[in-house]
């Protein structure tokens, strides 16, 4: 087994006058040569915009995109004509494929918007690009203390899909829930952040917005040391 541990206040951080960026690996003005990428896993930023601030119309192409809100709502334009708004119990991917514009913005003019972007390297290059949206009863006391798959690689699996073989999870969990998270496939590593609380993995004790990556392992022990505690996981290829 190897392990790579990641404190959130060790991440790139790009603070301007209307956001605040973390940036758990390499990005934009942010470089640090052992932070490049995890596998597949590109992008993990951890994004704060005030109200109705934003980013402007941009492109992209040959990367999916998984957007996550946290906190507040996110207004979302595109180039295939999606117009949305985003709240803390949805997630929304785009299959970027030949190529995109879209853009982000704090739909409320004066609560904060705070949320999570991923990129993927996909496993086809030049698709059609998509769009999907999709609401999840996160907070709901049915789903309490078991994860919530948020993402697949399977059309018609639970939750959203992507163009490559990952998979995502969140969930809330209550103090001393310990659980044994069984890797998806051979040469697969798995990203583990802390969105809120605290967290045992593999007996390393995350903190919030900690990150840590496992890989060449079948399973990987997992414990909740805080109430109320929330994690995400990304099961994704190493090569």
């Amino acid at each position: 087994m190897k392990t790579e541990f990641i404190k959130s206040t060790s991440r790139g951080h790009i603070h301007h006058l209307w956001f605040d960026s973390f940036h758990t690996f390499s990005f934009a003005d942010y470089y640090d040569p052992e932070r490049i990428y995890f596998g597949t896993l590109q992008v993990l930023n951890d994004e704060t915009v005030i109200g109705g601030q934003g980013f402007g119309t941009h492109s992209h192409e040959n990367m999916e995109i998984i957007t996550f809100p946290l906190y507040g709502s996110l207004a979302h334009y595109d180039s295939m004509g999606n117009k949305d708004v985003l709240s803390a119990e949805d997630v929304q991917v785009i299959s970027a494929g030949t190529g995109i514009f879209h853009s982000e913005i704090n739909a409320s003019k004066e609560d904060l918007l705070k949320f999570l972007q991923i990129w993927i390297l996909p496993d086809k290059e030049d698709v059609q690009p998509r769009y999907e949206q999709k609401r999840f009863d996160f907070f709901g006391k049915e789903n309490h203390n078991r994860l919530i798959q948020i993402v697949s690689p399977d059309p018609e699996d639970e939750g959203l899909w992507i163009h490559q073989k990952a998979w995502l999870y969140t969930g809330v969990f209550d103090k001393d829930i310990g659980f044994e998270y069984e890797v998806k496939r051979i040469r697969h590593g798995v990203f583990f952040m802390v969105i809120e609380g605290s967290f045992s993995v593999q007996g390393r004790n995350l903190q919030r917005r900690d990150g840590m990556g496992v890989w060449h392992t079948e399973k990987i022990m997992v414990e909740t040391l805080d109430e109320n505690s929330r994690i995400l996981i990304i099961d994704i290829p190493m090569v």
